[in-house]
Order: C-alpha cells, then sequence, then structure tokens
C-alpha cells in the first residue's frame, strides 16, 4: 500500500512539473503537443514492449517438454496468483538474471536466463519467478509506460523551449514572460533532470513493491532474499550483454559499473540490493519495514 500510495504521488508530481513547465516555457500548446509526441512513443513501445524486450535479450520461447519444472514452477504459481499462464522464455547468458514483459496479463511473458537455472535452489527460483509474476500483475509495465511518457514529454517541451529561448522564436521571445531569458533556460535544464529522478524512483517504488507480492504469492520471503544476495553478487562478476535501454527489466541491474551511493541512487533503476533483502527478512519476521 505504502509503494503504490508513493508512485501514485510520483506519478502526480510528474504530471503537474509536465503542466507547470508547459505553461511557463511552452504554452499550451507546447505542453499538448510534447505530451502527443511522448505519447506515441512510448505507448508504441507499451503496446509491443514484449517482442522488443525479448528480441533485445536474444530470449528464446521454450514449450513445457522443453522446460518441463520451470513450466511447472510458473503454472503452479500463476495459479495461486490467479494469472494466466505466461509464455516462457530462456536467454542465453550465464549471468543469473530475469524478467516480465506484455502489456497486460493475458499478454505477459516471463525470460529467465540459463545462468538462474542453473545456480538457483528451487525456492529461490520460486521467488525470482513470484517477483516478475507480481509485475504481471502489478501492471507495471503500464505503470513504467506512463512515467515515461510523461517524462519524455517534459523534455520535449524543455528542448523546445531551450531552443526558442536561443534563437527568439515562439512565446519564449516575449518581452512579458515572467521569468525571463535566463529562467527560462535554467528552467528547460533543470525540468528534465527532475523528471528522469522521479521516473527513475517509481521504477525503484514499483520494484520493492514486486518484491513484496512476489513473496506473498511464493508465500514465504526468505527464498528472495537468497536469490537476491546469489542475483547481485553473480551480476558484478559474470557479464551480460544487454541494451542500457533494457536493463531496468531486470529484476537486478546486469550491467557492471551502474551501481552507486549518494547522488547516484538517484538515477537508479533498482533499489539497492541490501534495502530490499533487508525489507524481506522484516516480511519474514513479522516486522513493519
Amino acid at each position: 500500500m505504502k509503494n503504490n500510495l508513493k508512485t501514485v504521488f510520483l506519478l502526480g508530481t510528474l504530471a503537474g512539473l509536465m503542466v507547470f513547465l508547459g505553461n511557463m516555457l511552452g504554452g499550451r500548446s507546447g505542453a499538448v503537443m510534447g505530451l502527443g509526441f511522448a505519447a506515441v512513443m512510448n505507448m508504441g513501445a507499451y503496446w509491443f514492449s514484449d517482442r522488443i524486450a525479448l528480441k533485445m535479450s536474444k530470449a528464446r520461447p521454450v514449450s513445457r517438454t522443453e522446460a518441463p519444472q520451470l513450466y511447472e514452477l510458473v503454472y503452479r504459481l500463476t495459479q495461486r496468483a490467479n494469472l494466466p499462464m505466461p509464455s516462457l522464455h530462456i536467454i542465453p547468458s550465464q549471468q543469473p538474471n530475469a524478467f516480465a514483459t506484455g502489456r497486460n496479463p493475458k499478454h505477459a511473458a516471463v525470460a529467465v536466463t540459463q545462468g538462474l537455472l542453473e545456480i538457483m535452489s528451487p525456492d529461490e527460483l520460486e521467488g525470482v519467478v513470484a517477483h516478475e509474476l507480481a509485475h504481471v500483475r502489478n501492471r507495471d509495465i503500464l505503470i513504467a509506460s506512463v512515467a515515461a511518457t510523461i517524462a519524455g514529454a517534459i523534455s520535449f517541451v524543455a528542448t523546445m523551449a531551450r531552443w526558442g529561448a536561443m534563437f527568439g522564436g515562439g512565446r519564449n521571445s516575449n518581452s512579458n514572460n515572467p521569468i525571463g531569458l535566463a529562467g527560462i533556460l535554467v528552467a528547460s535544464i533543470v525540468a528534465p533532470l527532475a523528471a528522469m529522478i522521479m521516473q527513475m524512483a517509481v521504477s525503484r517504488s514499483r520494484e520493492f513493491h514486486a518484491d513484496a507480492v512476489g513473496a506473498t504469492i511464493a508465500g514465504r520471503p526468505h527464498g528472495l532474499a537468497a536469490a537476491l544476495r546469489k542475483l547481485e553478487l553473480a551480476s558484478q562478476r559474470i557479464p551480460m550483454p544487454v541494451n542500457p535501454s533494457a536493463a531496468p527489466m531486470f529484476i537486478v541491474n546486469p550491467l557492471r559499473g551502474m551501481r552507486g551511493g549518494g547522488a547516484a541512487r538517484l538515477f537508479s533503476t533498482h533499489p539497492p540490493t541490501e534495502e530490499r533483502i533487508r525489507k524481506l527478512e522484516a516480511m519474514s519476521s513479522g516486522r513493519i519495514s
């Protein structure tokens, strides 16, 4: 509930920033144009997200006959979560990792790496798969698309305003503009940065929520907590050639060198793994985290 409220707040703040920036810099028409452009781009990606993600990760579909144990595990968890059976895919990588994609539960896909199947215990694999099914049940692909649409629109309007301020075009050339040329330039730089930070915060919030829901689907948090420990260590040792745009989908960031503390955490799509483990352990012991 807490993470859902946080997501609503962040999406509302993003929308508010979009309205403010559009009215102050590009006018209503600029705001509408930016939102429309971003919506077309991101909704297209959302509609075809499963095919795009699977192709980018080089995942291949597998049948019940090819992967009977994985199929039975996923089927059992989908029954428990009241979800349709997703299509299953295996990624030819030794780094243990996984992701879920699809525009809705009826068009979902779960992909796991070969490395994940090789090093996880049954309880750990169950925890990882339950986490991915939680993303499907929570419709996190849709939420991420909405956040990306608004953030993209903000960047579009800010770019228009910056060019207008520098070359004297449009509303920004109006001497009655209350924020002035310097203010326009500063706002057009700061607003997209703020939008990106909030978009990343939405992503981190959804990961925490998927951990909690996944633990509920699995029936116990300790399997996912133990899996996250293995995933974090292995992802730092075993490289995985992943397009950076696809990295946020995975249960842990598959790219080495993309972690950090302090200010770097603001731009991270994933929460710190140790914090995720701490929250799961608190769930296991019945403490409120």
